[in-house]
């Protein structure tokens, strides 16, 4: 049989009719508790039907999961590519989905193609430094055959736990989260029993791959919402107006907020309080009076009306009286208005300095790429397009964060389906040499068209049905009973983990040599702009940081000479 199996870094995107001549991989060098991606591919050119299983100390700390390809209708909107790197520019399949292998019954099935399976190993932090392997066996079969069979191919991976933890993560990572299109996506009604327990296991599969604050919709979201439209009700909180008095029930409230402390959220953004590119109106708010329920606001309510200053004031003081009770009032963040332009600026100060006077000592942050809102005092916490941020760069902001989109598309890190992995993980190393608090994009599982006109299926149309860069609406797949992660997200998780092997060797040797040591390792000024393209430069300068920090652990001392 004409058989084929190598084991391949996680850095690699390997396309069903790829050649399998590329770089093995057999060792790896981890901390105690960080997690470990790598590839498993295989190619026969007979049918062939295999049982995997895996054989090692670590096993029970071991996921595999069947990497399936999407179609990628719209790997970019630009043209004159050449030199950008994306591995296609033509629509075509992309490996992304990550389906674990249980739902396979763990069953590959091996035929022309190649298949590919992503071996995740969640080391333990209370590892015992040393020596492991993980050894991953194929033998051919049906359903019933299983561990303790004959192993007839496998491949082995030889792990080194260093006597060193991985540092808990300090990015905030957020990517906003959308109620409405997972319940539309499972046909299930919004706020049903199902409902729920859907949302907590997004909301689990957000956190797994790091994201640790989420878009809390205390109504619905205005965003990527058409002018005069609304999005599905997702409104959290239940108001009702006796008069011009406004009563306010928390209870699904609650109830979200319990499901993302229970998956270990630690921030919270509350849903923007007005309309999105300019603050030109109200959002829109779901109110009921004289036992009828409406939008008393929304597009037909301008952002100054008197009403809605009034309503305001009541309901972001019960919002957060009731943040406070809840006890994640720090750690919570205001939005006033998504991406505004200079030529709304006006508008945007109006609505910032409302809610900058009722958002009870919490942040106000906002997606902006002018220097001139943080200059002028209108957001705390400036999220800068990667575009734009070395302008602010300049200016040491003491609350930098950084967000993407559907664009850049030519330059910049980004996390499009064309584009190799190495694109999506060096962001890490560049958050954590320019000393970023917090990471944003708008996609987290958007499954709709443009402005939310119509809903699409995302295994079909992963551009938002031509609207942007296939990959840039969503990180996260639905299910048959929940939701699949992706190689992306995985890829990503990787880059914040670069950030905090960062942290472990500032810890010996200083911040300032540890940004030395990763320009060395570029070879120039690294920058959101301009960073090596492969993937050797990403596992290079990783290992070349976790062989100092062995060595640093080894003298046994808190720091040693750089």
């Amino acid at each position: 049989m004409n058989f084929q199996m190598v084991q391949l870094s996680s850095l690699e995107k390997v396309r069903e009719n790829d050649g399998l001549d590329r770089e093995e991989i057999c060792r790896r060098t981890v901390l105690a508790g960080e997690r470990l991606s790598y590839q498993i591919c295989m190619r026969s050119e007979d049918r062939t039907e295999a049982r995997v299983f895996v054989e090692s100390e670590l096993a029970e700390h071991v996921k595999l999961y069947l990497v399936k390809s999407v179609f990628m209708d719209l790997p970019t909107r630009e043209k004159e590519m050449d030199g950008e790197g994306y591995l296609a520019l033509e629509p075509g399949m992309m490996p992304d989905v990550l389906v674990p292998l249980e739902e396979q019954k763990m069953q590959v099935v091996i035929w022309g193609g190649v298949s590919t399976v992503w071996v995740r190993a969640d080391i333990p932090k209370d590892a015992m430094p040393g020596n492991y392997r993980i050894k991953i066996c194929l033998t051919p079969g049906e359903e019933g055959v299983g561990e303790g069979s004959a192993c007839e191919t496998s491949v082995t991976m030889q792990i080194q736990v260093l006597p060193v933890v991985m540092p808990k993560q300090r990015l905030i990572y957020t990517r906003w989260f959308y109620a409405d299109c997972i319940a539309e996506q499972h046909q299930t009604e919004i706020y049903s029993e199902r409902h729920w327990e859907l949302i907590d296991k997004y909301i689990a599969a957000a956190a797994d791959m790091g994201i640790n604050m989420i878009l809390v919709p205390i109504h619905t979201p205005p965003l990527d919402t058409e002018v005069g439209t609304a999005r599905p009700c997702v409104q959290l909180v239940d108001i009702e107006k006796k008069g011009d008095r406004y009563e306010f029930s928390f209870d699904r409230f609650r109830r979200f907020i319990r499901i993302c402390k229970g998956n270990g959220i630690r921030y919270f953004e509350m849903a923007h309080m007005f309309s999105q590119w300019g603050a030109k109106c109200a959002a829109n708010i779901l109110v009921t009076e004289n036992g009828k329920t409406d939008y008393l606001f929304g597009w037909h309510v301008a952002a100054d009306d008197r009403e809605y200053v009034g309503f305001l004031k009541q309901y972001l003081g019960a919002v957060t009286q009731e943040l406070a009770r809840e006890g994640i009032l720090e750690n919570t963040y205001f939005h006033v208005s998504d991406e505004p332009s200079v030529d709304v600026m006006d508008n945007y100060k109006t609505a910032s300095d409302i809610i900058r006077s009722l958002a009870g000592g919490s942040k106000i942050f906002d997606a902006l790429s002018n220097y001139e809102f943080y200059e002028k005092g209108l957001v705390e916490c400036p999220v800068t397009g990667v575009g734009h941020i070395h302008e602010f760069l300049k200016h040491n902001v003491e609350e930098q964060w950084v967000y993407y989109c559907c664009e850049p598309e030519k330059g910049f890190p980004n996390s499009f389906l064309a584009m190799p992995s190495c694109r999506i993980r060096i962001l890490g190393f560049l958050l954590y040499k320019y000393d970023i608090k917090g990471f944003l994009h708008w996609g987290f599982n958007y499954y709709n068209a443009r402005v939310s006109r119509y809903p699409v299926n995302p295994y079909l149309t992963t551009s938002g049905d031509r609207a942007y860069p296939s990959g840039d609406p969503f990180i996260v797949y639905p299910g048959r009973d929940g939701v699949y992660s992706s190689l992306r997200g995985e890829v990503l998780y990787e880059g914040i983990q670069d950030m905090a092997v960062c942290f472990a060797l500032e810890e010996y040797i200083g911040r300032k040599e540890v940004i030395a040591l990763i320009d060395r390792a570029a070879g120039f000024d690294l920058r959101f702009d301009r960073y090596p393209g492969g993937k050797e430069f990403l596992e290079g300068l990783r290992a070349q940081m976790i062989r100092k920090i062995s060595e640093c652990a080894a003298k046994e001392s808190h720091r040693c000479d750089p």
